[in-house]
């Protein structure tokens, strides 16, 4: 992945120091990076001019948003073009790719002769990848050769942090005749390609060979693209702004006080008994980290999804069409469009594509005795269903019996028992999404209430859909947005995991807009946790500051 060029603001300035108060950001902006191989050679003479267009999804129609540059003659191009696109985890945003054969002043074609293949996905998959290869498309399924389109994705809005830095030197050449130089050091990053960039210039000490510069702050983003082990190059120059040679970092030595010899490649060849050109020394080093939600996305966190049904008896016989589990054959009930509008979203971010499906509140076989937190497969080994949800649910319906009472902390402590487990490995791997389904009002609300608080402490959220049109008093109590949510015992919850919505509120809007509504709070409170945990993402390099100095010998 190429990492861009500091941005201007941030190259040559202090980065800001992020306020403990200021909200999290719900928007992020994720650049795109595409290449194909093996394309279709749509030319007579020489190889096809392969174009990218980006296509979106918007109200059901593809409404282009960008187009890369016309690589010539190349059946595998690299496009230097960057696609950069809003993200929210909320919502699916469907994207499509289209690969076009371009013709110079006639632009890009809409023959089929000129269409060399298309690929759909959605920004969920791409950013939970990172790296999406995908094989290109003719029309109606056919296979487009071998062709194949690859998208690497990379957050750009994201706040990783800052660094403070403070440097001072020792012994420097002087370089003026009639006084002393005067220094100033210059911090350039190295990227992949070996180009480097002006990260940050000090200020200009006059007259001092063994100057003290005033502390600096500067972005993760600028300094290393938030990479803790990206190379650096420091070079010291006078007033004038000359070079004096480099200063390479060294890998291992820990702050304060690490020195490094300014070494001058003309010296060193033209003077036998040449040492150095003075030292650099790092007088302090201080690395302040800000994770985003997309940090543990694209650092391979997994976001595990589990539903959990009512099957009380107040919902009615589903064999009857006033049932709230009737099953119509034209169209979904509030159940099957409930779960199928978060679970479209969820299944983007854990690689197996499988969801655990629990029930509640129903007599179950083989004794047919009440159970509160069943497998809708009946497999207690493994509870996880592939695919739609849809089918594994409608299945179950025909085996049991509607029963009761309403009770869910059976259902929150059984998912809170798994994330206790990954909490204890002590990695941001997988983080727990529990939604529960229900028609009715909470019987066994003290021990909801003690099980939320014991969850607030652990890798999950829980999402309540009220289906139907009961009283659901209960249920904005648990959500806690009026007030903080306690146990019986009057102990707060340590962080605000639920989130209630009445699905009468969206019977007349599309799927779509209830999924908005109840995961719009999820990155926040996956934020929160991690963060409250110290978990870093698993791919970042570890906080530590003796590989952010690291420079080539």
């Amino acid at each position: 992945v190429r990492h861009r060029a500091p941005r201007a603001a941030a190259t040559m300035g202090e980065a800001p120091e992020p306020s403990s108060q200021a909200p999290l950001a719900v928007l992020s902006k994720v650049e795109l990076r595409v290449s194909c191989k093996h394309l279709l050679d749509r030319d007579t003479l020489n190889k096809s001019d392969p174009c990218v267009l980006l296509l979106m999804q918007s109200q059901g129609q593809w409404v282009e948003v960008d187009r890369s540059e016309v690589i010539k003659s190349n059946l595998n191009p690299v496009f230097a073009k960057i696609f950069t696109v809003d993200y929210y985890f909320e919502e699916v945003q469907k994207l499509r790719f289209e690969v076009y054969d371009s013709h110079g002043h006639a632009g890009i074609g809409t023959h089929d002769d000129d269409f060399l293949g298309g690929m759909e996905c959605t920004v969920g998959q791409i950013v939970a990848q990172k790296r999406v290869t995908k094989p290109l498309f003719l029309k109606y399924g056919k296979f487009a050769g071998k062709s194949t389109i690859t998208v690497i994705s990379e957050e750009i809005s994201g706040n990783n942090g800052y660094v403070e830095l403070a440097f001072r030197a020792k012994k420097l050449d002087d370089k003026d005749l009639f006084s002393k130089s005067d220094p100033f050091l210059e911090i350039y990053r190295i990227d992949n390609d070996r180009s480097e960039q002006l990260v940050y210039r000090t200020e200009v000490v006059k007259n001092n060979l063994s100057p003290i510069w005033e502390p600096f702050k500067v972005s993760l983003n600028s300094l290393c693209s938030c990479e803790e082990k990206r190379k650096l190059r420091v070079r010291k120059g006078d007033g004038a702004g000359a070079w004096r040679g480099d200063t390479p970092g060294q890998r291992g030595c820990r702050v304060p006080q690490v020195q490094w010899e300014c070494m001058n490649p003309k010296y060193k060849i033209k003077k036998r008994n040449y040492k150095n050109s003075g030292v650099v020394v790092l007088l302090d080093l201080k690395i302040h980290r800000v994770y985003s939600f997309l940090d543990y996305i694209m650092g391979g966190c997994q976001i595990h999804f589990t539903v959990a049904i009512d099957f009380t008896a107040s919902n009615g016989d589903p064999r009857n069409s006033c049932s709230l589990h009737y099953i119509n054959p034209y169209q979904p009930n509030e159940y099957l469009k409930a779960l199928v509008a978060v679970g479209e979203i969820c299944q983007d971010y854990d690689s197996d594509k499988k969801f655990s499906a629990l029930g509640f509140g129903a007599r179950i076989p083989p004794k047919y005795e009440v159970s509160h937190d069943f497998a809708i497969n009946f497999n207690p080994d493994n509870d996880e269903c592939e695919g739609e949800p849809g089918p594994a649910a409608r299945s179950c319906l025909p085996k049991i019996q509607l029963y009761g009472p309403t009770n869910v902390a059976p259902i929150i402590s059984k998912v809170a028992r798994v994330a206790a487990d990954e909490e204890r490995t002590k990695e941001a791997s997988q983080y727990f999404i529990l939604l529960i389904l229900t028609d009715g009002v909470v019987t066994d609300m003290a021990d909801t209430r003690e099980a939320i608080v014991r969850a607030s402490y652990l890798p999950m959220s829980i999402i309540i859909v009220g289906v139907g049109n009961a009283d659901f008093t209960d249920m904005q109590i648990l959500d806690g947005d009026d007030g903080v949510l306690r146990s019986p015992r009057g102990e707060p919850v340590l962080r605000d995991i639920v989130q209630f919505v009445p699905f009468r509120e969206f019977k007349n809007a599309s799927p779509t807009a209830l999924a908005k509504c109840v995961l719009a709070e999820v990155p926040k409170q996956v934020v929160e946790y991690y963060s409250y945990k110290a978990f870093p993402p698993r791919c970042p390099q570890p906080d530590t500051p003796d590989s952010s100095l690291s420079s080539p010998q």
